[in-house]
């Protein structure tokens, strides 16, 4: 399935709200260079943020402070905020330059999470290794979910 998102990020707010049925105090979009959003500061960080999928793009510009969109800007925040922060590296496979990145990242405190499914839960579709990856994500960010059964149960 695909989905055509609009291009303003009030529009693809409201188009969210409706998708997945949530409350508007629940969902914000802001767009990439959106600087007065309350993530664009330290003074108002957000208590977690992922970045899936996060490209080595994005990856490279966060650990090197590049901060020429929102997004890095907000990354940034979470770095010098001391905040929960996971990227899910989207390439593979990763060069020396990657590795690198990643490294200096995680030595920041930045979880580094590959979309890497486990095949140990016997997963029959492409959604359960989706649950997978998206269950490991959640688990980092202290969300209570059932998308897979636990190691031993």
């Amino acid at each position: 399935m695909q989905l055509a998102l609009p291009s303003r990020s009030q529009d693809a707010e409201h188009f969210f709200i409706d998708y997945f049925n949530v409350s508007k105090d629940l969902l914000k979009v802001f767009g990439r260079e959106e600087w007065f959003s309350p993530v664009a500061s330290g003074s108002n960080p957000a208590e977690a943020m992922v970045v899936c999928p996060c490209t080595m793009g994005t990856l490279s510009a966060i650990a090197s402070g590049l901060n020429q969109k929102l997004i890095e800007r907000a990354a940034d925040v979470m770095i010098k905020e001391n905040r929960k922060l996971i990227l899910v590296p989207r390439e593979m496979p990763f060069s020396a330059i990657h590795l690198e990145n990643m490294l200096r990242l995680a030595r920041c405190g930045v979880i580094i999470l590959p979309a890497n499914p486990g095949f140990y839960h016997h997963p029959k579709n492409i959604q359960d290794i989706v649950d997978f990856v998206v269950a490991r994500i959640l688990d980092h960010l202290g969300v209570e979910h059932s998308l897979i059964p636990r190691w031993g149960e």
